[in-house]
């Protein structure tokens, strides 16, 4: 009964970080060490998405950060680029230590697994159409001049909707080649 208790008392529990200078510092951290240019888009994507920061306190975070000049915003077409000026460069060096190490590692990890799974699924996309109970699932993966494949599946709720979408991204090459694989060889057994 106990263990019951605790193990629903931890499916409740927040874990999002809410302290804003803990976040000024992981902001400033994780752009200090990434190796890419990271767009606006993909540093919520990556705090926000992921849960480790909260919405409102990433959103007081980031404007916190432009406007007292240790990060910038710099368009280049119409993407938002994140900019660590040097005063970023000194937050992250001088004050990570006040951010736990668990925080910067998961950041990290979080910003590495993303980047990954941009890399990994830049020709495929996957939308999504709700429906009144359910999902569709659309997956394309896309060649330079065609469709390789454009395939609709069903999923009960947006959580395996989600979950569908995580796997195909998180290996799109073994999830086309499965298919095909799957549709030679049953055309190959019908021929014997």
């Amino acid at each position: 009964m106990q263990d019951e208790n605790i193990y629903k008392m931890a499916e409740f529990a927040d874990t999002e970080i809410r302290d804003i200078p803990a976040i000024n510092i992981l902001i400033c951290y994780l752009l200090s060490k990434v190796k890419v240019t990271v767009e606006a888009d993909e540093l919520y994507d990556i705090a926000v998405g992921s849960r480790i920061v909260n919405y409102f306190a990433y959103q007081e975070s980031f404007d916190y950060l432009v406007k007292n000049g240790l990060m910038e915003i710099v368009p280049e077409g119409s993407a938002q680029n994140c900019v660590l000026l040097e005063k970023g460069r000194e937050c992250a060096k001088e004050l990570k230590q006040y951010a736990p190490k668990s925080f910067r590692d998961n950041i990290l990890a979080e910003a590495e697994k993303y980047f990954s799974r941009i890399k990994k699924g830049k020709g495929v996309r996957v939308e999504f159409t709700p429906l009144e109970n359910g999902c569709y699932v659309r997956v394309r993966c896309i060649d330079n001049k065609y469709d390789l494949m454009d395939l609709k599946l069903y999923a009960p709720d947006m959580h395996y909707a989600e979950i569908i979408s995580e796997r195909v991204l998180d290996d799109p090459a073994g999830f086309y080649g499965k298919i095909i694989g799957l549709a030679v060889r049953e055309g190959a057994d019908d021929s014997n």
